[in-house]
């Protein structure tokens, strides 16, 4: 290699440090955006995100049996010791959503964006690959208003009820994998969750001199995350294999308080007139969580995959306000979440990869405390994509690859209507247009060039 060659390497280099350092900025600004305005937010730590990433995002997510070294699949730290000696791996990506929430005659369109991930993938020592980067792992977003009601037995005085969340939790992780037997890796990911939320529920009368009141509760969390990954290959011919993946999290207590206040005010003055406070320490739990996949590859060109996810919920505790009155914090508060996903890619040429994926989840969300409704929230999705390279050789020696996909998702969330006291069943039902885009940098940092 040529000094000029090597000078323009290191120039290269530097260009993906800034690009990365870049990126992080960026990340930290959209965090703040939340990337949803969703009711189905308001239960349990928010609305749940699929994690998944540009390699995946137009597959539906499926990640647990997809091996290739020139992706970053956290979703399965096995996966990490498929990355060759000579890559490191930069990938980030933002999403683009148009969401339609209706519930009962009420109707909104809202248009959000949202950062998605960083990520870092590298080798570290023969047959073993780091990767780390930063997730969401829920969203809080929501501002619902109900319409003026009466006040049983005065009619002159009515009364409205606003209800507001904001927060969500995000996931810096650090992994890695070991191929220690040719067809067999294991992998590990630590991970620090953190974040916070808050949902207020004010209620207000049309007549001054009653005091109005605000019901909020609030928590910050911090606690670690601990994922195991193991992954098996199986030649089934010279140019075809079946990859066997699966992955385990750890459940374990939230040290982490949450607290409940109630604060009345004056309705002309606003000022407070009396607030009271209840505390719950050790309120919180994650649950054990499993997922399993297979994934089929046909040389370089077809790939078809699917997954299959369970997340614990309903053996962990969560706060509630119990039907005397008492903040308590105990389990059966949520649902346990499934998941079932297939995807697959298509490369005719080895260069443009066409994706596409459908899956079906059962939420965690359980809108019903009381138990008196069977039906449980689900959603359902269609996903889309594209992987494209990016050749500049003056710039980058190994090719960058955009990945964009497009995904349509419907929710549906039963809830028990007490509207005029009725206790009627109905539906908040929910449907995401989604636009995302994701970049991967890959560069040879790690060539031994010889001068020329």
């Amino acid at each position: 290699m040529t000094k000029i060659e090597n000078i323009r390497q290191m120039k290269n280099n530097r260009l993906t440090i800034a690009l990365c350092l870049l990126a992080a900025s960026v990340a930290h600004g959209l965090y703040a955006q939340n990337g949803i305005n969703s009711p189905y937010s308001r239960y349990g730590f928010g609305l749940q995100t699929d994690r998944s990433m540009g390699f995946n995002k137009g597959m539906a997510g499926v990640a647990q049996g997809l091996r290739d070294g020139q992706i970053v699949n956290a979703a399965n730290p096995a996966s990490y010791s498929a990355v060759d000696s000579l890559t490191a791996l930069f990938d980030m990506g933002l999403t683009l959503q148009n969401g339609n929430y209706k519930m009962g005659s009420v109707q909104q369109n809202i248009r959000n964006t949202s950062f998605d991930y960083i990520a870092m993938h590298f080798r570290a020592h023969k047959n073993v690959g780091i990767a780390f980067g930063l997730l969401p792992y829920t969203n809080i977003n929501y501002n619902i208003s109900s319409d003026a009601q009466t006040v049983e037995g005065n009619d002159d005085v009515t009364t409205s009820y606003t209800f507001k969340g904001s927060g969500g939790l995000h996931q810096v992780f650090f992994g890695m994998g070991w191929q220690f037997v040719k067809p067999i890796s294991i992998g590990v990911n630590g991970s620090y969750l953190f974040g916070d939320y808050s949902h207020t529920t004010d209620m207000t009368f049309s007549e001054k001199s009653i005091y109005s009141m605000t019901r909020g509760y609030t928590a910050d969390i911090s606690t670690w995350m601990v994922d195991f990954g193991i992954q098996f290959t199986q030649p089934l011919s010279a140019d075809s294999k079946l990859v066997i993946g699966a992955s385990y999290g750890l459940p374990h207590d939230i040290k982490n308080k949450a607290v409940r206040y109630t604060r009345t005010y004056n309705s002309s003055t606003y000022a407070v007139e009396g607030q009271t406070a209840d505390t719950i320490r050790n309120a919180f739990q994650l649950p054990m969580s499993v997922s399993a996949g297979v994934a089929y590859y046909k040389g370089n060109k077809l790939t078809i995959a699917a997954d299959v996810e369970l997340q614990r919920w309903s053996k962990s505790k969560f706060p509630l306000q119990n039907s005397d009155g008492a903040y308590i914090s105990r389990p059966n508060q949520l649902n346990d979440r499934l998941r079932f996903a297939i995807g697959g890619s298509y490369s005719p040429k080895g260069r443009l990869a066409y994706k596409g994926g459908i899956y079906y989840s059962r939420s965690y969300a359980k809108a019903d405390a009381t138990g008196t409704l069977n039906d449980k929230p689900y959603e359902y999705g269609l996903t889309a994509g594209i992987s494209m390279p990016i050749i500049n050789n003056k710039i980058w020696y190994n090719s960058p690859r955009l990945n964009f996909s497009f995904g349509w998702t419907h929710a549906d969330i039963p809830y028990l209507s007490n509207a005029a006291g009725t206790g009627v069943k109905q539906s908040l039902k929910e449907n995401y247009l989604k636009f995302s885009v994701g970049l991967t940098f890959s560069e040879r940092w790690f060539y031994k060039y010889k001068m020329e």
